[in-house]
């Protein structure tokens, strides 16, 4: 029987780094050609196998896929598409199987967050049933650092890194004109459920006075009483306040402060408007003037600024995908595991998918100081260490040079069309 292919896709939200996970599977895979044919991309996720529409990666150069290493988003498209549960729509399932059988494809490599975690493991599990071979290995992303079983994830860092920065230097430019201008500054970032975004904006000060002087967790139940005294006091104290607030911030009911009642592709309440809102209670409550910012897609696309730990880790997750598909392993996802000690030190673990997937983590509640609006010295511990190192792309003439791949079709074999 002829040697397998591979399949790589990426899927939601795209990252600093995630094109550096895609170029350790490529890299990797190609090391391995006595095992592994071609590895072929999804054009636009997971939606690229159901239309049949696949890239073949053999088709670039060595240089353009070690320019992935340097360069933002997602290189073959990503999107957000969740597949159902098997009972509820066996028929894109088995649509699967039916391309990668028609492609002779017996490795799928799904990079992305909790829901690509359980897709991943829903086609292993029912190519099992077809009786179809098929090694599927989850390769972990997502800026919200929310995946259980590994220390962080790929995406995080250079995120953490940016807001981090971006909240000392917006600090330093309120701090200059608040005797006669803005008093109240406002970042918010992302963060459904989990705060650690806004809690890596905690690096960008150190003293009692230093901003971020507010954060704003959905781990924390958000009282307006206390925010506004807590923002005139400090105010008072120190001139001017920066808040960091999470999208996610929710009351003690459970409600988002910022929820538009619409809903994403996942079944997710869309969120925004945090800010502005804030920014309104602090105007009509306290009567200061103000400015606020969305941080939006800026944050997980800022390459320039990436993290040197985010970069190397997301490419050894894609690496250790391909070792751990040619060991035989099946329903896995490689993790990062922190060594221990005062040095940071980490190496890549392996956790089952039935153990990850649909499993959200969320900052634990000694990483958050005891009034809520702040982080622990645990948590500066943790988080320090993610966004060390700089990775800085090529420049030329002052601009960033990022990789644009040719991304050549792969001629269709199937008769059916699948509508997407």
């Amino acid at each position: 029987m002829s040697k397998k292919n591979a399949f790589y896709a990426q899927s939601g939200g795209v990252t600093a780094v995630i094109n550096a996970s895609a170029c350790g599977v490529i890299e990797t895979a190609r090391q391995h050609r006595d095992r592994i044919g071609k590895v072929y991309a999804g054009r636009n996720g997971i939606i690229g196998a159901l239309r049949e529409d696949l890239i073949d990666t053999s088709k670039e150069s060595k240089a353009a896929i070690r320019g992935l290493l340097t360069t933002p988003s997602g290189a073959f498209g990503s999107c957000r598409h969740k597949l159902k549960s098997l009972e509820d729509n066996r028929a894109e399932y088995e649509r699967l199987i039916e391309v990668f059988k028609a492609h002779n494809i017996g490795y799928f490599f799904y990079n992305g967050g909790g829901d690509s975690a359980d897709t991943c493991l829903k086609v292993s599990q029912l190519s099992e049933s077809m009786g179809y071979p098929l090694q599927a290995i989850h390769v972990p992303k997502t800026i919200d650092n929310d995946l259980p079983l590994t220390d962080n994830c790929p995406g995080f860092g250079s995120v953490a890194k940016y807001v981090a920065i971006s909240t000392r230097e917006a600090a330093l430019d309120v701090a200059s004109m608040c005797e006669t201008s803005t008093k109240v500054f406002i970042l918010e970032v992302m963060g459904r459920h989990a705060g650690w975004i806004a809690a890596a904006a905690g690096l960008a000060g150190e003293g009692a006075d230093e901003a971020p002087h507010i954060i704003l967790f959905p781990e924390i139940a958000f009282d307006r009483d206390k925010f506004l005294a807590r923002v005139k006091r400090t105010v008072k104290r120190c001139g001017y306040c920066v808040i960091v607030a999470s999208e996610g911030a929710q009351y003690r009911d459970g409600r988002f402060l910022a929820e538009s009642g619409l809903k994403d592709a996942f079944g997710h309440s869309q969120l925004g408007g945090l800010a502005p809102f804030l920014a309104g209670l602090v105007k009509d409550e306290l009567g200061y003037k103000y400015h606020w910012a969305v941080a939006d897609y800026l944050q997980r696309s800022a390459r320039h600024i990436a993290s040197q730990t985010d970069v190397d880790q997301a490419y050894a997750l894609g690496q250790a995908a391909v070792e751990f598909a040619l060991r035989g392993d099946n329903a896995v996802m490689p993790c990062i595991v922190r060594g221990k000690g005062k040095r940071y030190r980490w190496s890549i673990g392996e956790a089952r998918l039935q153990d990850v997937a649909n499993v959200e983590k969320k900052m634990p509640r000694h990483y958050i100081s005891r009034d809520g609006f702040g982080i622990t010295d645990e948590a500066r511990e943790y988080l320090a260490p993610l966004i060390a190192g700089e990775a800085y792309p090529e420049y030329r003439d002052g601009m960033p040079q990022y990789v644009t791949l040719k991304n050549v079709a792969v001629p269709r074999k199937l008769k059916t069309r699948f509508k997407v």
